[in-house]
């Protein structure tokens, strides 16, 4: 840590003043106390902080639990820094192995390559793009030698590699852990060797690649990059991480219908979760918000609609937002019927077909017992009309209105 007193005290005080803006909502920053000294070096400097983040293009589309990170780096960038976005199209074919129990599939170049596409436009929704630099890992490991390789290696132990949480529950379960792995988190070091980062940002989930980077640092001779780590956002269950293979998520690209209608659909106390990390409330009045829903003094319902405009808002428009909300109020809240209910041609064999089946064509239900379960709950309406026997048929003639559930709408067109 820089030692404060060799700064003059305006320069320690907009350093403890920027500190303070980067440690609201970070779960843990590494090494504990060099913040302030690192950000004074670099005021009295003139020189922005580089401030790494690395994106793997495993999926085409950024989720909200993205946003807790991109979040933190635009805050460094509001400051001033300049913030390195990195794609890995070469680590994206490994597969980071953090929290997976089974190895990853590898992705093929074209697939990366098409994910990585979509990431700029997405992640401009949130940074600034004058203060982004872009670049991606397979510049230098994609002219990286086998021998170059066999280095970086041999600068990690079997060990070492293997306290990750990761590998010694997938061990103990008798799961395979494949050697190209093992090599992730000294690939991931390596990128922050290549671009000299004073900063990584990173999930807490990510712990040992941040660090990883740190050792491969000091052992080129560099500073050591500070350690930024940021909480890991719950998915729409509230339980898991979010994760597209999971299918927790509020995707960035949704519609705004989608993403207000799933964060409607959350729960009160995961509500309070996503103001904290994803909102642009402040922390004094999510505590607020805590403490009124506690209290009964405000209505989890608005809060929830307030959270939703906000959400879309952000990644549409307010206008979209306000749309969303009048739909979403219209067809869920008054139960009245959408107004993009789509029509479905449904071919019967004779001149009806029992209704599981229909759900199941129409693909309202993934499966006839599905359906049959529903309509047992009393969970399917023909033409508004509850239906609660499996053998109900539908007849050959005209459209008919379906619904399942309080969202899945459709006109079906039964015919022979």
């Amino acid at each position: 840590m820089d030692d404060l007193n060799s700064f003059a005290p305006a320069v320690v005080a907009e350093a403890r003043a920027q500190a303070e803006t980067l440690e609201r909502g970070a779960a843990e920053i590494l090494p504990e106390g060099d913040l302030v000294g690192r950000l004074a070096a670099a005021i009295a400097a003139g020189r922005p902080l580089r401030v790494k983040a690395g994106f793997d293009p495993t999926a085409p589309d950024l989720h909200l639990g993205h946003t807790v990170l991109l979040q933190k780096l635009r805050h460094f960038q509001e400051l001033g820094h300049q913030v390195i976005f990195l794609i890995g199209d070469f680590t994206a074919a490994i597969g980071d192995p953090t929290g997976k129990q089974e190895t990853r599939p590898v992705l093929s170049p074209e697939q990366i390559e098409a994910n990585a596409a979509t990431y700029l436009e997405q992640v401009y929704t949130i940074l600034d793009s004058a203060r982004t630099e872009v670049r991606r890992n397979g510049e230098w490991f994609g002219v990286m030698s086998a021998a170059d390789l066999i280095r970086l290696a041999a600068r990690g132990t079997v060990a070492r590699l293997l306290e990750r949480d990761d590998f010694s529950k997938r061990m103990a379960a008798g799961r395979a852990i494949g050697v190209h792995e093992l090599l992730y988190p000294l690939i991931q070091g390596y990128d922050s060797v290549r671009l000299e980062a004073d900063v990584e940002v990173g999930g807490t989930d990510q712990k040992f690649n941040l660090l990883m980077g740190r050792e491969l640092q000091r052992e080129a001779g560099l500073s050591q990059q500070l350690v930024v780590m940021v909480p890991i956002l719950e998915g729409l269950d509230g339980v898991q991480k979010m994760s597209k293979s999971l299918g927790n998520t509020i995707g960035l690209r949704e519609s705004p219908k989608a993403i207000y209608g799933k964060v409607m659909s959350i729960s009160d106390d995961l509500m309070v979760r996503y103001y904290e990390l994803v909102s642009g409330v402040g922390s004094a009045a999510v505590e607020r918000l805590r403490g009124d829903l506690a209290a009964g003094a405000v209505n989890p319902m608005a809060a929830k609609k307030a959270l939703a405009r906000e959400l879309v808002g952000r990644f549409h428009s307010p206008a979209a937002a306000a749309d969303a909300e009048a739909k979403f109020e219209r067809e869920v809240q008054s139960g009245g019927v959408p107004e993009d209910v789509g029509v479905v041609a449904i071919h019967l064999d004779r001149g009806s077909e029992w209704l599981p089946g229909v759900l199941t064509k129409a693909g309202l239900t993934s499966s006839t017992s599905e359906a049959i379960r529903l309509i047992r709950q009393g969970a399917v309406r023909v033409e508004g009309e509850r239906i609660t026997d499996k053998e109900h048929q539908i007849v050959a003639g005209a459209a008919v209105l379906v619904q399942v559930g309080k969202r899945r709408y459709a006109r079906i067109d039964p015919q022979t």
